[in-house]
């Protein structure tokens, strides 16, 4: 298990206490957008914490998955939610119609296969953030800039994040 696993597992009865609020800010900021949503059917969060975000956004599907089995054995809602890792994500490529992973990416063992298994599963609309003081940050926005180098992308500063939405 990894030390993130073990933080993540170790934090889970408190996890929403300490981070929905931030959390449903970022949520806020990819809502606005003005296509991310639009005519999307299935949601894919990697990185999904506990699951909140699940039932938070106008999709008719969402599926989550976090590698912190003590996080996802707290979600109660009616959407799917899996144990798992970014870097191996069990799903058919292009499956989703918007994938998103809110201050995660930061976490990923290896972020260059984090991201592209994000792409891979993808259909062409994503909502990706990181923490801005995370000592990978370089390494990340070059990644988000190779990996999805076809696409359009929307960088947006937030107090703690960078966020992108990104879209054909």
């Amino acid at each position: 298990m990894s030390d993130m696993v073990e933080y993540y597992n170790g934090i889970a009865s408190g996890y929403d206490e300490l981070y929905k609020e931030e959390q449903l800010k970022k949520f806020a900021i990819l809502l606005a957008d003005d296509e991310l949503f639009v005519g999307a059917d299935t949601m894919l969060d990697v990185g999904c914490g506990t699951g909140f975000s699940l039932d938070y956004f106008p999709v008719k599907k969402a599926t989550g998955i976090d590698p912190a089995d003590k996080l996802v054995e707290q979600y109660t809602g009616k959407q799917t939610i899996l144990v798992g890792a970014a870097e191996d994500l069990p799903f058919e490529d292009h499956s989703f119609d918007v994938v998103i992973s809110m201050t995660a990416i930061q976490n990923f063992e290896d972020i260059r296969k984090g991201l592209e298994e994000i792409r891979r599963v993808g259909k062409n609309r994503f909502g990706l953030s990181y923490l801005k003081r995370s000592s990978k940050a370089e390494k990340i926005e070059d990644l988000i800039d190779e990996i999805f180098s076809e696409f359009q992308i929307l960088r947006i500063e937030e107090e703690k994040d960078f966020i992108f939405i990104i879209e054909e």
